[in-house]
């Protein structure tokens, strides 16, 4: 709720169906979700760079990145999780009215947070993807060594250690990052935005 009531929302003059129309393709969020060193970033970086290559208006929003700047004074508690979700959801929508695609790379651990972000955005523009990957593999992989940080006790309320991840119940598409190459995974996420039109 908006701490001040001495503000109007303006319309804009040029619509987000004006820029579907001017760019040739949709606009939506791709909410890539999964344990640390799961592949999000990785996965959601090589689709942004596959659509500009192709042309499509895109962007991407990744965690360690937004908490350099705009959530910097968040830190790992279960409250400052959640805001910097909705934060971030805030933000895609505006990269979604702009007729972006954006792709955004955060474990966004618990699924009340998922759905409040789902609930921004018109039918069919939250697409959640679940990059999924058994923890064994996460810390196999432990690109940040953030898992043997955690195991010593250095990193509290650390995701999948002491902290929880709740797995999406129904996600529009999920990708067994052990099992598929990054390459495997952007054709996967781009054969289901050519089926529902928004590329």
């Amino acid at each position: 709720m908006s701490k001040s009531s001495n503000i109007t929302w303006h319309e804009a003059a040029i619509t987000k169906e004006d820029r579907h129309r001017h760019n040739g393709h949709g606009s939506c969020v791709l909410w890539f979700t999964g344990l640390s060193g799961s592949g999000k970033s990785t996965i959601a970086n090589a689709f942004s760079s596959h659509l500009f290559q192709e042309g499509i208006s895109e962007y991407v929003l990744d965690g360690d990145n937004i908490r350099h700047g705009l959530n910097k004074d968040l830190g790992f508690s279960d409250e400052d999780r959640s805001e910097n979700i909705r934060r971030i959801g805030e933000v895609a929508k505006l990269f979604v009215d702009s007729g972006a695609i954006v792709t955004t790379a955060f474990i966004s651990p618990f699924r009340s947070d998922r759905q409040l972000v789902r609930d921004l955005f018109a039918e069919g523009e939250f697409i959640e993807v679940y990059v999924h990957c058994p923890i064994e593999e996460c810390e196999r992989r432990d690109p940040k060594q953030l898992y043997a940080k955690a195991r010593r006790g250095e990193i509290k309320d650390f995701t999948g250690i002491d902290s929880p991840y709740e797995e999406p119940l129904a996600p529009e598409i999920t990708i067994r990052s052990d099992l598929a190459s990054v390459e495997e995974a952007v054709n996967i996420i781009k054969q289901y935005l050519i089926e529902k039109k928004v590329i």
